[in-house]
């Protein structure tokens, strides 16, 4: 049986999938409120973490432990790393990273948590290809491709740290959940997939790109999502 956790970091990342919750009941944990309902006839329970790494592992805890969720999905916006990914565009994690984990003084490769055998925490491909599928139906107009996301607790807009994670991580898109969850899904053996909509291009225009395109960036992510609940 499908029961399906949600989770974005703010707000506007999940208000508009809360807005098509049918029979909601809320529950408070951690200070975070946790929606449930059926969103296209499926079982989900939708959450804002609260931004950051710790903010995102606490909350997918939280959905394996009281919710017993099924699968994860992690929806929001991100920078973009490549130049084929514009403001509007859609990135469908292929896997993720921790750029800032670095513990390389000890022989562990950039990212690469100490403990684990890859530095990679790998998205379900189930869910990643119907995404990719879905997305060319609720999103014609937008440009859609499966990628990396980097993750770390810092805001890029500088061209020297995009740069940097590009060469060294080869990321797609930067932002700063994606891979807690990640991590926190598999360690707990759930599925999961990252849904990233572009609003900046994570150098020296983001500060100016950002507030102009983080509302629009996210019901692209949003509306993606709703389209994945009801076709599981």
């Amino acid at each position: 049986m499908i029961k399906l956790g949600i989770i974005g970091a703010m707000d506007l990342e999940v208000d508009a999938l809360k807005e098509k919750l049918v029979g909601t009941k809320v529950t408070t944990k951690a200070g975070m409120d946790f929606y449930e309902g059926k969103l296209g006839g499926t079982d989900v329970v939708i959450v804002r973490c609260g931004i950051g790494k710790v903010n995102a592992a606490l909350c997918v805890q939280i959905l394996a432990d009281l919710f017993r969720v099924s699968h994860v999905i992690n929806t929001g916006i991100a920078g973009s790393l490549n130049a084929k990914l514009d403001i509007g565009d859609i990135l469908v994690s292929r896997d993720a990273i921790h750029h800032d984990m670095d513990v390389t003084i000890f022989g562990y490769a950039p990212g690469q948590v100490p403990g684990t055998a890859v530095r990679e925490f790998t998205a379900d491909a189930d869910m990643a290809a119907l995404a990719l599928r879905l997305c060319e139906k609720v999103n014609p107009d937008i440009h859609a491709m499966a990628g990396r996301v980097v993750s770390g607790d810092q805001f890029i807009s500088s061209s020297e740290v995009k740069n940097r994670l590009i060469s060294e991580f080869a990321g797609d898109c930067a932002e700063m959940e994606g891979a807690s969850i990640a991590h926190g899904a598999t360690l707990n053996g759930i599925p999961f997939v990252i849904i990233r909509a572009i609003s900046d291009k994570a150098d020296g225009s983001a500060e100016m790109d950002y507030p102009t395109f983080e509302r629009q960036a996210a019901l692209h992510s949003a509306k993606l999502v709703e389209a994945i609940a009801a076709n599981m």
